[in-house]
């Protein structure tokens, strides 16, 4: 599905169905350097079971328009935009790493608009190395390795997604590396990790969240620590489910992720 946000293209997934924005609406927010495909399984279990789905890639990323956005809060006014574009009055909110950042500001800027809140592989703040960014400008395929070898917990898929044979790493690292070169932007690496790095106000954004939360954490996540996630947890009075998984835990535990899913939004 093809809108048009502040002027430019921007693209979602839908789920395989034809989006009714009278549904109730859930819309996926995906992480630093990756697109809408993070989400497919989850995308298409929502849009088959009753609800309308926006699985985006963000300005910048993949199939949406440049450029990238520089911060958090610019991406949290998009959303809200696409919103708009696509009659969408309000929605469940959900966002993996970078994108847990978007969707928490989004409902911090719009509490009436967003019916529940749910932040996958997060913590607030969410730092990151300094040696990392400046890595990124010098050698971002190497920045790119160090940020998938961290991501997964295991060196093999678990056979229930996406099937035998399949190597997540790989996949990960091939994904990062076509979303960079989607739109020729060399840094969009450094963007989006500094755009997380310099969120400061995720923590008194919380305060302003009304709806139900869930915060869903991988047990052996390196990139954001699930003690890391302990105070925005309790400032959103969210539910927390830990999944065995890493970073990636889409991938790596995607039928616990989604039952962790399904209970915010029964």
């Amino acid at each position: 599905m093809r809108l048009t946000v502040h002027g430019q293209e921007a693209y979602a997934y839908t789920g395989g169905k034809p989006f009714n924005p009278a549904l109730p609406c859930v819309v996926f927010i995906h992480g630093a350097v990756n697109d809408h495909s993070v989400w497919t399984l989850l995308a298409r279990w929502f849009a088959h079971h009753g609800r309308s789905v926006l699985a985006v890639d963000l300005p910048g990323h993949k199939r949406s328009a440049g450029p990238a956005l520089k911060t958090v809060e610019a991406m949290a006014d998009w959303l809200l935009a696409l919103l708009d574009a696509a009659g969408v009055q309000r929605a469940a909110l959900a966002g993996h790493s970078m994108g847990s950042l978007v969707v928490l500001e989004a409902a911090a800027k719009a509490p009436d608009r967003v019916t529940h809140l749910a932040m996958l592989g997060t913590c607030v703040p969410m730092p990151v190395p300094q040696a990392l960014l400046d890595l990124s400008l010098t050698d971002v395929s190497a920045a790119i390795d160090r940020v998938v070898s961290f991501s997964f917990s295991t060196l093999a898929a678990k056979p229930s997604y996406p099937g035998p044979g399949v190597w997540l790493r790989g996949a990960a690292r091939s994904l990062m590396h076509q979303v960079m070169a989607a739109q020729g932007n060399a840094q969009l690496f450094h963007t989006d990790f500094s755009a997380c790095n310099a969120y400061s106000t995720g923590l008194a954004a919380a305060e302003r969240v009304r709806g139900p939360s869930a915060l869903v954490l991988g047990q052996f996540d390196q990139m954001t620590l699930p003690r890391a996630a302990a105070e925005i947890g309790q400032r959103l009075r969210a539910t927390t489910h830990t999944v065995p998984a890493g970073h990636f835990l889409m991938q790596e535990s995607p039928d616990p992720v989604l039952h962790a899913l399904r209970d915010l939004l029964r």
